[in-house]
């Protein structure tokens, strides 16, 4: 009796743990207000949304996720790594979103779950200033552009050389910071990359870059990245919410306007991506 009696009490024990462990695991919203800190992995070498400068952390993501903190209550905490190993380390729990941001595409959306978006996409070539051979872009046929490792500017970038007479011979490299010390170098002619970006760094190396317009590419969008479970849902449903509500009182066109120089028209969410 005594031996039924303790298996029905460990039984019962096991089932309340589990219980706990799963509610705990379903509800990491209230997890990361419990802890009051919300982490988001980034790199920190994709300006304007991520850089350092004088040693110091700063970009829109930074800005943006202080306004995401606000809006939910909790403060920021930054892992930073290697682009590559975002997505990984997202999916081991090393972090609850990333900020990237990402390209919004088929692909990824089947997997991870996209904010609303935070700024255009579009791709566009960077050159050094005074090049005469590169004026539109069908002009990198058979040059060497680089372009940043496990992107979705890759992705295109390999797309429209493929349209090409003659092929681009496309370098990756694990930040665009790398790309661009090559270009200034003249190891390269052009890199490939966001519209954004590069109109930024452009800007803020005047005289030594050049962006070449028009852009390529299908239209596309930049947008943070969740976890696509029913565990994160709550999580992502309110930084959903807080990013619409940033967009709507004007304080995303503020970032966009302090760090592109222009405000963009985004849709508040992407349900199919052009690619």
């Amino acid at each position: 009796m005594r031996k039924n009696s303790l298996l029905k009490g460990l039984l019962g024990a096991a089932l309340l743990f589990g219980a706990t462990i799963s509610a705990h695991a379903a509800d990491t919203l209230a997890a990361v207000k419990a802890a009051g800190t919300l982490k988001v992995g980034t790199e920190t070498a994709f300006a304007p949304f991520d850089f350092i400068d004088a040693g110091k952390h700063v970009g829109l993501n930074v800005d943006l996720f202080d306004e995401i903190g606000k809006e939910l209550g909790v403060k920021i905490e930054w892992v930073t790594l290697p682009w590559d190993g975002v997505f990984p380390a997202l999916e081991a729990g090393k972090f609850d979103v990333v900020a990237g941001p990402a390209t919004i595409t088929k692909k990824r959306m089947e997997r991870y779950r996209f904010t609303p978006p935070l700024a255009e996409a579009t791709i566009a070539i960077l050159k050094k200033a005074g090049d005469k051979t590169i004026n539109k872009p069908e002009d990198i046929a058979g040059k060497k552009i680089g372009v940043g490792k496990a992107t979705a500017q890759l992705d295109q970038l390999k797309e429209f050389s493929d349209t090409l007479p003659t092929k681009a011979e496309i370098r990756e490299y694990p930040a665009f910071t790398e790309s661009y010390a090559d270009l200034a170098a003249g190891r390269i002619a052009g890199v490939a990359n966001s519209l954004p970006n590069i109109a930024f760094v452009a800007k803020q190396r005047e005289g030594t870059f050049e962006v070449v317009l028009p852009p390529f590419g299908k239209k596309s969008y930049f947008g943070f990245i969740g976890l696509k479970d029913a565990d994160h849902a709550p999580l992502m449903d309110a930084i959903d919410a807080a990013m619409l509500k940033i967009k709507a009182d004007g304080r995303m066109a503020t970032l966009q306007k302090k760090w592109f120089g222009a405000s963009f028209d985004t849709p508040d969410a992407v349900k199919d991506p052009a690619f």
